[in-house]
């Protein structure tokens, strides 16, 4: 489903990731874990095309995100057409980004309508289903601010979803959370994972990775240090810089 080959990206001098290889199969989920500066939210950015690989390249369901292919050499697309890659990439940042002056269900809704050309009814139907699947039934004309941060970032996973995204990438979901609202984030995300939705994410979050991964990446310096199962990873790595991680987060 996802398939990034030697991804370099750098900003300036700075080269954040380095030659990063990941396969990601249709249905499974996929969480990378490393320390802050490991490159994991630049990587997940390159997946969607926010930002411009500078080598390498990523195919999403077979096609070439960002750029065409014309005999050796690869041209990017025009942003229409990237405009078009993205809504089959869903993406879930850690502060919501939700539109502030739409309620929750505008802010379901919008995507809909103007990526995809979706009737307005039948765009609202899907969202109150899957606020619904949330567990927002009844919040469809708040506004986010009348929201706990759990609940904001419950509706910005509704919206991802209602673009029917062949993958979904979150970036630290529950990093902006209180504690206490975290569980109820990912056991949203649990339930996804096991309807068979195709998922990168990035997290701290261990015991969720232990529970819920089929593959853990472990990231440091802009490269895939390691990568399994989570018994293997978790329980048994075999990279030096892995077991530090861990020591220090376990």
């Amino acid at each position: 489903m996802v398939d990034v080959r030697g991804v370099h990206k750098g900003f300036g001098p700075l080269e954040v990731l380095r030659g990063v290889d990941l396969r990601v199969r249709a249905g499974e989920v996929t969480v990378v874990l490393g320390p802050s500066g490991s490159g994991k939210s630049t990587l997940l950015r390159t997946i969607n095309h926010l930002e411009k690989v500078d080598r390498g390249w990523i195919s999403v369901d077979g096609e070439l995100i960002g750029y065409r292919r014309s005999g050796d050499k690869l041209y990017e697309l025009k942003e229409k057409e990237v405009l078009r890659q993205r809504t089959r990439i869903g993406f879930v940042f850690q502060d919501f980004n939700l539109f502030p002056h739409l309620t929750v269900e505008e802010n379901l809704v919008e995507a809909p309508v103007s990526a995809l050309r979706r009737p307005r009814k039948e765009a609202r139907e899907t969202a109150r289903r899957l606020l619904e699947r949330v567990g927002l039934a009844g919040r469809a004309g708040t506004y986010p601010r009348q929201l706990s941060g759990g609940q904001q970032q419950r509706v910005a996973i509704a919206r991802a979803l209602a673009l029917e995204p062949k993958v979904l990438l979150f970036d630290e979901p529950t990093s902006a959370l209180d504690p206490e609202l975290v569980g109820e984030v990912l056991d949203v995300i649990k339930d996804l994972a096991r309807s068979g939705t195709t998922m990168i994410v990035v997290t701290h979050e261990i015991g969720f990775a232990r529970e819920v991964a089929d593959t853990v990446v472990f990231m440091d310096g802009g490269v895939v240090v390691e990568q399994g199962p989570p018994s293997a990873v978790l329980d048994n790595p075999r990279q030096e810089r892995t077991r530090a991680f861990l020591s220090k987060v376990l």
